[in-house]
């Protein structure tokens, strides 16, 4: 039963949008978040707002949340899935993105 709750939790994540601070930050590979198991049990929606920083070979430097609700739920879905985006060489800037939540 839980791996049909988690199965369906992921096939419902919703990504709702990516807005880079930079129009010409766009991602080449983007890995979506795993949709926790715990939140997938409970019925929990939520999102995380992130900010990353992309070095000049175009991986991801840093990522750090700006906010989250409900708090300490997907936080840490949302900052390992950003810190394995790939981006163009030679696109290093900020980013900012909204990683939304729902069943």
């Amino acid at each position: 039963m839980h791996r049909s709750i988690l199965a369906t939790a992921l096939a419902a994540l919703a990504l709702v949008y990516f807005t880079p601070a930079h129009a010409e930050l766009v991602p080449i590979k983007r890995v979506d978040p795993v949709y926790p198991a715990e939140a997938a049990r409970a019925g929990t929606k939520g999102f995380v707002e992130v900010e990353f920083t992309v070095d000049a070979t175009g991986k991801v430097a840093s990522v750090s949340v700006i906010n989250a609700r409900p708090a300490r739920t997907f936080e840490s879905a949302a900052v390992s899935a950003v810190k394995k985006w790939q981006f163009a060489a030679g696109n290093d800037g900020r980013g900012k993105v909204r990683l939304d939540f729902a069943l």
